[in-house]
């Protein structure tokens, strides 16, 4: 229990071995059941989990009044599924278990468990209806992130923050999570993505549903683990979905509830920006342009100007739904 709230953790895991036994072995005090997953792993992930599971469920047992003791309940899937069906299942098991509060703590140890309170304290005290981590808040978090990791990091949080609407989040692929159970009652798990652009599938989901975000600074922390993300398929699939989230949140948000003029901004802008980048590309690579010289600066100018617009106004009628966490404790400061 945390603060009078039953408090279970997911932890989804895809070729973790040498890692995910010590994240189980580090969870809190505070948390009352552990969801694992082993998601067809090729290594020795299930054999440590089992492990984990075993001492575990014999020295600490759920303060859960369900009938079971068991601390830690394992699954293995039979085939690849992807993290976010892993979580979306651990949700499910959590709602199921009357649990008042449920993060998610990756099996990779990325995650240090010594900030899971700090992850749920915004949701638990009614700050917030949903908590996640970002290492890119505090100069010094992000020690040990690859110079790439990071710039892919911010680019694709922009991106993230123009198709969910949290234009405050900056670490939009931090998977350090924790969500009430009021919101997942409401929220249509099934229809989130099963796999990595989970995270970004969830964002639009809690936009359109109105709740508030909290993002809380962490360092990031980085050892021996190696990322299980293929570049060459996740970078489209993404694409697309955050396209796709985009149009589907514009059309709740300012088109199904009441009408707003960002939507005339967003169409006017988008279009002239299109127009004005076909214009001159064709201007350049063939003697016949689509418009004269004069009017592809003007169309691509006003696509700028009214794209930015756009922007501004969604960053107003969104403002209120993020919530920035205290910034990370100084080392003096630091629990002990």
């Amino acid at each position: 229990m945390y603060k009078q709230h039953s408090v279970g953790v997911v932890v989804p895991a895809y070729n973790e071995e040498g890692l995910v036994g010590d994240v189980l072995e580090t969870m809190p005090a505070i948390v009352d059941r552990v969801y694992v997953f082993d998601d067809c792993s090729s290594d020795g992930t299930w054999a440590e989990i089992q492990r984990a599971r075993a001492r575990l469920n014999a020295s600490r047992s759920s303060h859960i009044d369900d009938g079971r003791e068991e601390f830690v309940i394992a699954e293995r899937h039979e085939e690849n599924q992807g993290r976010g069906r892993c979580v979306k299942e651990g949700y499910r098991r959590a709602l199921a278990d009357g649990l008042d509060v449920v993060a998610v703590v990756d099996g990779d140890g990325q995650m240090d468990p010594d900030e899971l309170h700090r992850i749920l304290d915004p949701v638990v005290d009614g700050r917030a209806d949903y908590a996640k981590g970002t290492r890119l808040k505090n100069r010094g978090d992000t020690n040990g992130m690859s110079r790439w990791r990071l710039f892919g990091n911010v680019v694709l949080s922009f991106l993230t923050n123009l198709s969910s609407g949290y234009w405050g989040l900056v670490d939009s692929q931090n998977g350090y999570t924790a969500i009430s159970r009021q919101v997942l009652r409401e929220l249509p798990i099934e229809k989130l993505y099963d796999r990595y652009g989970f995270l970004n599938d969830i964002l639009t989901e809690l936009n359109v549903h109105g709740f508030t975000i909290a993002e809380v600074p962490h360092p990031a922390v980085y050892g021996d683990e190696e990322s299980n993300i293929r570049y060459t398929t996740f970078v489209p699939f993404v694409s697309l979905l955050l396209l796709w989230n985009f149009l589907y949140r514009i059309q709740k948000r300012y088109l199904v509830r009441d009408f707003h003029p960002v939507v005339l901004c967003y169409t006017v802008g988008i279009t002239g920006l299109v127009l004005g980048g076909i214009g001159g590309l064709t201007a350049l690579l063939t003697q016949t342009p689509v418009f004269s010289p004069a009017t592809v600066p003007a169309v691509g100018g006003l696509g700028i100007l009214l794209f930015l617009l756009a922007i501004v106004l969604d960053i107003q009628q969104n403002s209120r739904l993020t919530y920035q966490s205290e910034p990370h404790p100084e080392p003096n400061r630091q629990r002990q």
